[in-house]
């Protein structure tokens, strides 16, 4: 995890090749800095993009694939075909630094927002469809707190949604055949590079909304919010609200 957001291009001179093995496709942006640096703005952004990409991985469907050592931010020297390398490359370093420690109990708290809402392990596709007078159990909003439209998916230049997980619109049942209801979650997306403010939606998905995870660490957990008032979003940040009604 850690050299996802540390390099952009391959490392793997140590393999002894002259870097022409393992894969040219990375995927992967320094954040300003190749390798190691003392730079404190690239620091930051690198910190919140590891927080942004393991929100991204716990909050979404399916089974959460995580790495062994990246919940403290695991590297490998930008080494992407280490396994010729039994050594400190590619073994884990469980002696982790404060950033380490910090990032490990924010993995923890994802975690345990995922154990503990069945919202986001759901058995069963979204259906993403309303019955009459209800609200269907996910939504895409746009910035602006409007339902997305087919414009606004084709937008290029967007790169900011809110998804609405209606935690009362669980199709399966639990083991005892019980109806599974959940909280309703709002996830605020802002892949920009510069702050966004979003408006939270109409008072028919929640009444009422609290801060419970800010990658960008500006926003108070617990922080209250009503339907319609405006949430600024940091850049390159997540900010994910559970509803309190």
């Amino acid at each position: 995890l850690q050299d996802l957001v540390s390099y952009n291009v391959k490392h793997n001179e140590a393999n002894g090749e002259d870097n022409r093995d393992g894969t040219d496709d990375n995927r992967s942006w320094n954040c300003g800095a190749e390798g190691p640096t003392d730079d404190p703005a690239v620091l930051a952004l690198r910190a919140r993009q590891k927080r942004n990409f393991l929100v991204t991985v716990f909050l979404s469907q399916g089974v959460p694939m995580l790495l062994a050592g990246d919940e403290m931010g695991r590297t490998q020297r930008g080494n992407n075909n280490a396994y010729c390398q039994d050594n400190e490359i590619s073994w884990l370093d469980w002696d982790a630094d404060d950033a380490g420690r910090d990032l490990l109990r924010f993995t923890e708290t994802v975690a345990a927002l995922r154990r503990d809402h069945p919202v986001f392990r759901r058995r069963r596709f979204f259906r993403g469809l309303a019955a009459d007078g209800e609200t269907g159990d996910i939504m895409w909003l746009t910035a602006g707190g409007a339902e997305m439209t087919g414009a606004d998916w084709a937008a290029g230049d967007v790169k900011s949604l809110a998804v609405f997980l209606n935690g009362e619109a669980i199709s399966e049942p639990d083991p005892r055949g019980g109806r599974i209801t959940d909280a309703k979650f709002l996830l605020l997306f802002n892949a920009h590079g510069d702050p966004v403010t979003f408006t939270l939606p109409e008072a028919a998905l929640a009444a009422s909304w609290q801060v419970v995870v800010d990658t960008a660490m500006r926003l108070p957990d617990g922080t209250a919010l009503l339907p319609k008032s405006e949430i600024e979003v940091f850049g390159r940040a997540v900010v994910v609200l559970r509803s309190t009604d």
